[in-house]
């Protein structure tokens, strides 16, 4: 269970550093799995390039090798998700999570090459974000695709509560690549999508309240 943090802020809407330890430190006191920072409960939408990297420096900091952590990368381009992946495989992450490209509604293919492009230049493990309702979709055969031709791909995130889809997935990867993880965005969805195989989940409740999740 990778838990998707918050971003405590100050009166000025700036990152609160030393508020961002504490819930940190809270979150490991209580036994989480692992931290998922920049994510959509982290809002990563709404801060700057240059914000999104300082909330990554700040948790893995403070983490310091306690848990593992699974950093959101998405950016608005393969350019600089590829420049996130390093900095944030610099810092010691175990992975990075990264949404399909969002705001332009692609097809299949385009979403296949942009995160094989990604995968094939990155020097840290990717984890495939679907979350279709804010961003292109990943269909199965792009999922299958990409888990088999990308060493790189070790899992997918999907947010879109969609059991018959996730049962698609694992059905159609797992049976050729044992090692590829399937992870729930869904809070609603977890004790079903665990029982039919799901690996675990990156569920925002579990950073309010961790024991219901842990």
């Amino acid at each position: 269970m990778f838990t998707p943090n918050i971003v405590p802020l100050d009166a000025s809407g700036e990152i609160n550093e030393a508020e961002t330890r504490r819930y940190v430190d809270w979150l490991i006191e209580r036994g989480v799995h692992g931290l998922y920072p920049n994510g959509s409960t982290g809002e990563f939408t709404r801060f700057t390039v240059e914000e999104r990297r300082r909330i990554i420096e700040i948790i893995a900091d403070q983490v310091a090798g306690r848990v593992p952590i699974l950093a959101g990368a998405a950016e608005a381009n393969t350019r600089e998700t590829i420049r996130a992946c390093e900095h944030y495989w610099q810092l010691g992450c175990r992975a990075v999570a990264i949404v399909s490209p969002f705001y332009y509604r692609l097809g299949p293919a385009a979403v296949y090459a942009y995160f094989k492009e990604i995968a094939d230049n990155s020097p840290i493990d990717i984890t495939l974000y679907n979350i279709p309702m804010f961003a292109s979709p990943i269909d199965v055969d792009t999922v299958e695709r990409l888990a088999l031709e990308c060493p790189r791909v070790v899992a997918i995130k999907d947010s879109s509560g969609d059991l018959p889809h996730m049962m698609r997935m694992i059905a159609r990867v797992r049976p050729q690549r044992a090692d590829f993880s399937f992870l729930t965005g869904w809070d609603a969805a977890l004790m079903a999508m665990l029982m039919m195989g799901c690996d675990g989940g990156t569920n925002a409740t579990s950073g309010v309240v961790p024991e219901i999740t842990r």
